[in-house]
């Protein structure tokens, strides 16, 4: 018997992600994360649902996660208030939706779907996005939702100060956290879905890769589905997702030879650390990333399950 033509794989973030630096308790909450989040996607796939409706299922669930940066784990801005990015994009049409800088929103990418498919638009922001959020019925959660200790006291550290801070590392300007996820349906549809609260301490709207079209999101069936987690300036200026896609387009290369020229080259001599998950149309998954470690996990044509922390 041929394997189930599906398959799924989630990210949590990258960075410093050493293992002195998470307590087995902490190791043990983050792995059972991931493998939720990816079970949540994976059922889906296996109802033969689309492989959108997977990877919202799978961000969701790591949004509802207070141990990841996005949605319910979001970081404080510069005003103690949470800013938050998500997108989401169908391999199939190439719809998307994006959502930059909102609030109170509880689950970012459910809106970035929303607006893919209920508005004339790819990308809202701000204040606009939460009016349509309420046009479409969306639940406003209140500040007190998003408040978790250990995100408050990362913003304690530094809120006075002109720097920011990303997510998962010891040095405060190498630190990446962002969640999401790619999949592959029954149908052969690849999709693609990314959530973030952002920095620590941003200022000025600030909005990163991961709701840009192509740089830290991308999906095409005739390629691949990408996912990025990183220094989103970086990812922005390497047009990082697309780039996988037309390495594998244009030059005939494999997915795992387009990303570790993308991951592995291109990022790293621009001084561009994190990774990403991807897949192509035949179910081949990459997981890669040049940091010391990213929170990720799949479920591959075969059904076999990874999850992993360190490298």
């Amino acid at each position: 018997m041929n394997p189930i033509a599906i398959a799924i794989a989630i990210h949590g973030g990258a960075g410093t992600i050493a293992p002195h630096l998470l307590t087995p308790s902490l190791e043990k909450e983050y792995l059972t994360g991931l493998e939720n989040a990816l079970k949540a996607g994976y059922a889906v796939l296996k109802q033969n649902d689309s492989s959108t409706d997977a990877v919202l299922a799978a961000v969701m669930a790591l949004e509802d996660n207070p141990l990841f940066n996005a949605g319910k784990g979001a970081v404080f801005n510069h005003i103690g208030k949470h800013e938050m990015d998500a997108a989401i994009m169908d391999g199939k049409d190439l719809m998307a939706g994006a959502v930059c800088g909102v609030s109170n929103i509880k689950n970012p990418v459910l809106l970035a779907k929303a607006i893919k498919e209920q508005s004339a638009h790819v990308m809202l922001a701000t204040q606009g996005a939460f009016e349509f959020a309420k046009q479409q019925g969306f639940e406003v959660m209140p500040d007190e939702y998003f408040f978790t200790e250990h995100r408050y006291a990362q913003w304690q550290e530094i809120k006075d100060t002109e720097n920011y801070q990303l997510d998962h590392t010891e040095k405060p300007q190498n630190k990446m956290g962002t969640v999401g996820a790619v999949a592959l349906d029954n149908l052969g549809n690849l999709a693609a879905a990314t959530s973030t609260g952002g920095m620590t301490n941003k200022k000025f709207g600030r909005i990163g890769d991961s709701t840009v079209i192509g740089a830290g999101t991308y999906a095409n069936n005739e390629t691949c589905a990408i996912s990025c987690t990183g220094h989103g300036e970086l990812f922005l200026r390497s047009v990082v997702a697309y780039d996988i896609s037309c390495l594998i387009a244009y030059k005939g290369l494999t997915l795992q030879q387009a990303c570790d020229i993308v991951v592995h080259q291109k990022l790293v001599k621009i001084g561009g650390e994190g990774g990403l998950i991807a897949i192509d149309k035949n179910g081949n998954i990459e997981m890669p990333f040049n940091s010391e470690g990213m929170y990720r996990a799949k479920i591959d044509l075969a059904g076999k399950m990874e999850v992993k922390i360190y490298k």
